[in-house]
């Protein structure tokens, strides 16, 4: 199930409790009607809330909602990103009002290297190519778009659903006008990591009712699929040059650009595959060693007063099979529906493997299978839930060793310096 926002119990306002009273009304809506009726309430609600920064009154209706009703507290949450990121909009076009469809999309680039990611100002003339190659490439035609001159870390993306709902604004205003976007002043710093996600943040605009992107319009006819996957090829032959120069000594993947909080999700599950391999790679050619000399340590972990053991995240700690002692390790959270049972896998079933589909594969199942892949033959993994805790000194998460020891993870002193990675 989807995490809530940090607890707070204090007493719902009256904006709180109608943002309640308006998701359980959409989730006991008996008809298609019925159910937008009160999804247009709903939003009107938000929309006014997200305009004048209240995201606390937001989150405290999610809070509640988590404890006493799942339902609704999906509907709610998949109401307030919806309208965070996306919006209809009235511009006077010639004296006559013109209704637009503004969406806010994230294009996310995974990353790794054994030096820096790099993330912040975007130079113009980069800017521009990418802007042309995302607008050819990826949107419909007729559409307008501006693309934020920041390549974002995870770090410094909109923190709050009223920041994002700013974001998509903003950026509205900017494709509308055709004027480039100003520059963030100045963004959070970023942890360095070996494998990393970065985002181009844009927003595609369109007349009300328009399709937004090439695999929606009359041409892609009834292989929306295919039109897709041509899509992010196009992107990808296109785009990966001028990103590159972005992030030298990278080896970087192009995902498809999607609405802004699919894609950050998708993103943050595509990348713990790539931090496992970067991690082995990193630490095969610093201490001169083959992959079957290392060991991993699996554990979970998750929040003090998370109920029922929750675990929100694995951490899985590398030594050398010789000794005990943490060199390395890597952070595998879990989003979404994920939890330590695993959920079963989406699409069709075929005939002679309904089991196999319908037996749930866990999150240590598939970091065995990453760890195996990169060449790890022993891999333990230990049953206790560890409450997830943190270096006093430089905040770096403590990794379970091989005898259940929560440790900060320390490279051997004679290993060669120059790249410092906790990831």
């Amino acid at each position: 199930m989807r995490r809530p926002s940090k607890d707070s119990s204090q007493k719902l306002s009256a904006d709180s409790q109608r943002l309640l009273t308006l998701a359980q009304a959409v989730g006991q809506a008996a008809s298609r009607l019925e159910e937008r009726n009160w999804e247009r309430t709903l939003d009107t609600q938000l929309h006014k809330l997200l305009r004048t920064g209240h995201q606390d009154t937001i989150d405290a209706a999610l809070n509640s909602l988590f404890s006493v009703d799942l339902n609704a507290y999906d509907i709610l949450m998949d109401s307030v990103e919806a309208v965070s990121e996306s919006d209809t909009i009235v511009v006077e076009v010639d004296g006559e009002p013109r209704e637009y469809d503004v969406l806010l999309v994230a294009a996310p680039i995974l990353a790794w290297t054994r030096f820096s990611i790099a993330s912040g100002q975007i130079p113009a003339d980069v800017l521009n190519t990418l802007s042309a190659h995302f607008s050819a490439h990826l949107l419909a035609d007729g559409t307008h778009m501006a693309m934020s001159s920041t390549l974002y870390s995870i770090d410094q993306l909109p923190r709050t659903h009223a920041e994002a709902y700013s974001k998509t604004h903003k950026l509205a205003q900017a494709a509308l006008k055709g004027v480039a976007v100003k520059s963030e002043s100045k963004t959070p710093e970023t942890a360095p990591f070996l494998a990393d996600t970065r985002y181009l943040i844009v927003a595609v605009v369109a007349q009300h009712g328009a399709p937004l992107f090439r695999w929606q319009m009359q041409a892609a006819g009834m292989n929306p699929a295919e039109e897709r996957r041509n899509a992010l090829e196009a992107w990808t032959t296109q785009g990966k040059p001028t990103v590159e120069r972005l992030m030298p000594g990278c080896g970087i993947e192009l995902l498809i650009p999607e609405a802004y909080y699919m894609a950050c999700r998708e993103a943050d599950k595509l990348i713990r595959p790539i931090s496992i391999r970067a991690a082995v790679h990193y630490l095969t050619h610093s201490l001169a060693c083959e992959p079957n000399e290392l060991r991993a340590v699996i554990a979970g972990f998750g929040d003090e007063s998370a109920p029922d053991g929750q675990i929100d995240e694995y951490r899985v700690a590398f030594t050398r099979r010789s000794d005990s002692d943490v060199i390395y390790g890597v952070v595998w959270p879990l989003y979404g529906q994920e939890d330590e049972e695993g959920t079963p896998p989406e699409g069709p079933i075929t005939a002679g493997h309904l089991t196999d589909m319908l037996k749930p594969r866990t999150p240590v199942e598939e970091i065995v299978e990453h760890l195996n892949a990169a060449g790890l033959s022993q891999v333990k993994k230990l049953g206790e839930k560890y409450v997830a805790e943190y270096c006093d000194d430089c905040g770096a998460p403590l990794f379970a060793d091989p005898s259940g020891e929560l440790v900060h993870a320390e490279m051997p002193e004679d290993a060669p310096t120059g790249s410092e990675h906790f990831h």
